[in-house]
């Protein structure tokens, strides 16, 4: 491994896939980024140590699902590193109240009162943001600054080295992310974002949870369970 990667903390597999992104230009200059906003003390949504939270949870040999998200929520103590999940004991954000309204339609699970996703991603679903990081009440802040490149390569790996895979995409923003999978290799599941602008267009009713489930068995892996537990 070379020394570039040697601080990064980062869960194994992951370490291994991604490491000459390390040494990469782009990388060099979103370390400066971000060194710059805190030294210019801008708060930096997640913590640090959750950068990589996403990738942490779910090891590169055990991903399943992957769920595709924007960037961070930009609201003092909501990110914690993994999309659409917010901390226990924060109020659950409008998208994911839909995501849950969805969840029981589709499968008739109660909605959890929390949005403390960690479960679905201990279980094999990479809840992957395209941008890893935000400044303080400034939505799409850091936004092209490098993050998306090296949540491409994270794409471009799982789509190369493993099969059998379920990519869901809400929204025309993941849908362009996701343009590269293969159909052939992968099943890709399509809607509209479940943000209350736009989930009556199609995310309601669009049953990927019971999908998922369906394929991934067929695959012969271990379903899914969505139910997440009564307390975070």
């Amino acid at each position: 491994m070379n020394t570039t990667t040697d601080t990064i903390k980062l869960e194994p597999g992951w370490k291994e896939a991604l490491a000459s992104e390390f040494s990469k230009d782009y990388m060099r200059s979103l370390k400066a980024f971000l060194k710059q906003q805190k030294n210019n003390d801008k708060v930096i949504f997640p913590k640090g140590n959750e950068y990589f939270q996403a990738l942490d949870l779910t090891p590169i040999d055990k991903v399943k699902v992957i769920i595709l998200g924007q960037d961070p929520y930009h609201g003092p103590g909501q990110a914690h590193g993994l999309c659409f999940s917010v901390k226990p004991n924060v109020p659950i954000p409008p998208s994911l109240k839909n995501i849950y309204k969805e969840m029981e339609q589709d499968l008739g699970i109660s909605q959890p009162p929390h949005g403390y996703l960690c479960s679905w991603a201990e279980q094999g679903v990479l809840l992957l943001n395209s941008v890893l990081t935000v400044e303080q009440h400034k939505a799409g802040s850091h936004q092209g600054r490098g993050w998306e490149i090296f949540t491409d390569k994270i794409i471009e790996t799982l789509n190369q080295k493993h099969s059998g895979l379920v990519f869901l995409l809400w929204g025309s923003y993941a849908q362009k992310k996701g343009a590269v999978i293969d159909r052939n290799r992968h099943l890709v599941l399509q809607s509209p974002h479940p943000s209350p602008l736009s989930a009556h267009r199609g995310f309601f009713g669009n049953q990927h949870f019971s999908k998922t489930n369906t394929y991934l068995e067929q695959q012969n892996k271990t379903a899914i369970n969505w139910l997440l537990p009564e307390s975070p």
